[in-house]
């Protein structure tokens, strides 16, 4: 019997829309894998659904002054869409608000009790004196003792990546009410993370084949030494502790919930559990997760490593019956447009937006072809347009629609006999016959740029036979050779249509069809001439059609926008006390160069000077003035604001100007102020 495989991608947060930082990190990379194991025939499953649960969810509600189960149905249903529309192929897509989800959880939590896994401490905790809860993990900001990063989580870091306790923040604040919390004693269950530090270290140990990202970031923390991390939060929404568990320790459940990063993890479990209900077999989750022979991978972001990596496997071994994974494929960040996304900024290409637009192969190939496998990689609006532009429509799309174009028109619609081959016939071939082994290894060993650039090669080189073949020439004058290329180039699609498969699902579809196929796709079947002579081919379809300039233009536009300092919106009769004036620092600034930002109508580039200090700053005032009228002109600029990048350019302060009827006019000043003058 073949090795089962059990695939999984990081729970996404039930608390926003997925954008395209989760998608190249977490769910793309695992759809290829997952893709190319069921045209070989492997007996694959792949398990992912909504997280639920966690402070994310809480903060979302609070915010829109709705329940958490109603955020949460919301963006299940769609971000569950969004997969389905961009061709992700879960086996089962569940969520851990589920009974299910609950019942697994509670049963694991109180499994591991029985079994004294669990160390219970007294301890004081971080409460918010306003809000009256205490405050988990999330629930609280603050200064990152490791690389001083001010507005770093209670549990994580997001800048430097360093595991927290919100007792460990520098300069705590409540996410919720911004007040400073205050130590109150609770009851919590912890999972002794230093008790397995020799057992984790010894399986990792027999992992050398991981990536070293991961590998290093695991590392760092046996260096360090591990610690007991608390499994139970005080939350009134989440999984929540059984009083019978509770009960043996003398305290009382009440408000005590799970945490998320112990729950969430089991959802795995659960999910899958729940695919089995669906095919009628109760217990067939168990010939997965414990099977001691599966294949368990899991696909995920580089902020997950410490749980894939240490916590979750903990769990598993001191539970003792499920199986540890095989590979943990993280990938480390996509940025966008040179910048950091930002969510809460809107400074991000969210996927149902994009797919209201564009197609979804165009950008499956493009985040694809430039994963962030072993480093932070940047997605840039233009870089999609050129690779959909130049590689799939005039690469791809262009040989298989001059291909399948000739044989309708010369051959009768139908596939033409292969005649004598030459050497250059043979290398088209071979090429082919090879290309399932040299690729399947590259998408089986999570390489997937490599397997992009080696699927591209293949079609390059497919395009250069058709050209130097001249089959517009041999027509006329060797029928046999041109027949002979038609039937090679049309056997040539019918492998890209599956070599291409994992990564272009609906595009190799579209192929399949228009060569007349039927069946169903295998992995085995590329480089056998599967088209028969006089098989019947169908109408070619353009597969890529280019991408306008204008349309790019608007989605860099709104990137750049929200980029911008944003005001809040506040009543007309709000007022600010002096002090808070104050802090805005305007200084007499001198323009000393100006230059237009390339392809922007709006920007400019300007070099100024405040006294003997030089900065750079980018207006929005190209359609107002030209570069050679602000030359020794003396403005106003807000000199303490934070720097940011636009188009590319650092910014480092804003000009004041005032606009009235479209007409925007920079501040300026009367007197002949040295550069650097403070206005007060």
């Amino acid at each position: 019997m073949s090795k089962k495989i059990l695939v999984t991608s990081a729970l996404p947060y039930a608390n926003g829309p997925i954008h395209l930082g989760h998608l190249a990190g977490a769910y793309l990379p695992a759809d290829i894998f997952v893709r190319y194991h069921r045209l070989k025939g492997s007996d694959v499953i792949y398990i992912c659904g909504s997280d639920e649960h966690g402070v994310p969810i809480m903060l979302r509600a609070r915010k829109e002054g709705v329940s958490p189960q109603k955020i949460v149905d919301h963006y299940h249903e769609l971000n569950k869409k969004s997969f389905a529309e961009f061709g992700m192929t879960f086996d089962y897509y569940g969520r851990t608000s589920s009974a299910e989800h609950h019942r697994t959880s509670r049963e694991f939590f109180k499994d591991l009790a029985e079994k004294k896994v669990f160390v219970i401490n007294k301890e004081k905790q971080l409460y918010d004196p306003e809000a009256g809860i205490f405050l988990a993990d999330r629930f609280v900001r603050g200064t990152c003792p490791s690389c001083g990063y001010d507005d770093a989580y209670g549990d994580q870091c997001e800048k430097c990546g360093t595991s927290l306790s919100p007792k460990e923040l520098l300069n705590p604040r409540s996410a919720i009410t911004n007040a400073t919390p205050v130590l109150k004693e609770s009851t919590h269950w912890y999972l002794p993370l230093s008790r397995y530090q020799k057992k984790l270290e010894e399986w990792i140990g027999t992992h050398s084949e991981w990536k070293q990202n991961v590998l290093g970031q695991i590392n760092s923390w046996f260096t360090a030494g591990l610690n007991d991390r608390a499994v139970t939060r005080d939350l009134p929404w989440g999984v929540e502790i059984p009083q019978e568990v509770a009960n043996t320790y003398g305290v009382d459940a009440k408000g005590k919930v799970l945490y998320v990063w112990f729950d969430a993890p089991i959802g795995y479990i659960s999910a899958t559990k729940e695919w089995a209900e669906t095919k009628g077999r109760k217990n067939l989750w168990k010939e997965y997760w414990q099977n001691k022979e599966t294949r368990l991978v899991h696909f995920i972001g580089k902020d997950n490593i410490v749980f894939h990596c240490i916590i979750f496997p903990a769990m598993l071994m001191a539970q003792g019956d499920y199986v540890l994974p095989d590979n943990v494929p993280s990938n480390e960040f996509l940025n966008l447009e040179g910048n950091k996304l930002s969510t809460s900024r809107n400074y991000a290409v969210w996927l149902d937006d994009y797919l209201k637009k564009f197609d979804p192969d165009s950008l499956r190939y493009v985040l694809a072809s430039n994963m962030p496998e072993s480093r932070d990689t940047d997605f840039s609006w233009k870089e999609f347009q050129a690779r959909h532009n130049n590689e799939l429509a005039d690469i791809l799309g262009n040989f298989v629609n001059r291909t399948l174009t000739f044989a309708q028109r010369y051959f009768e619609g139908r596939v033409p006999k292969r005649y004598d081959l030459t050497d250059f016939d043979k290398e088209l071939l071979h090429k082919i016959s090879e290309a399932p082994e040299k690729l399947g290894h590259l998408i089986d060993g999570y390489q997937f740029k490599a397997y992009i650039r080696e699927l591209m090669d293949l079609v390059r080189f497919a395009n250069k036979y058709f050209n130097d073949k001249e089959p517009w020439k041999t027509r006329k004058d060797d029928l046999y050779s041109c027949s002979t290329t038609i039937n090679l180039c049309l056997q040539t699609i019918h492998a890209i249509a599956i070599l291409a498969e994992p990564v272009l699902p609906f595009s190799t579809q579209k192929m399949w069809q228009m060569l007349g196929m039927t069946g169903i796709r295998r992995w085995m079947d590329v480089g056998r001439a599967i088209l028969k002579e006089r098989q019947e081919i169908g109408t070619p379809e353009i597969l890529f059609s280019k991408i306008e300039d204008a349309t790019i233009e608007v989605e860099i536009r709104r990137l750049q926008k929200a980029l911008l300092p944003q005001e809040e919106p506040s009543p007309e009769n709000e007022l600010i006390d002096i002090e808070t004036f104050f802090k805005t620092e305007l200084r007499v600034a001198e323009i000393i160069r100006a230059e237009k930002i390339k392809k922007s109508d709006k920007l400019l580039k300007l070099q100024i000077r405040l006294g003997s200090e030089e900065r750079q700053i980018v207006a929005g005032i190209a359609q107002h003035y030209t570069p050679e009228e602000l030359i020794g002109k003396k403005v106003i600029a807000v000199a303490n604001l934070k720097p940011v990048k636009l188009r590319g350019h650092l910014s480092e302060g804003m000009l004041l100007a005032a606009s009235s009827d479209q007409k925007l006019t920079l501040l300026t000043i009367l007197d002949d102020l040295p550069s650097g003058s403070k206005i007060s």
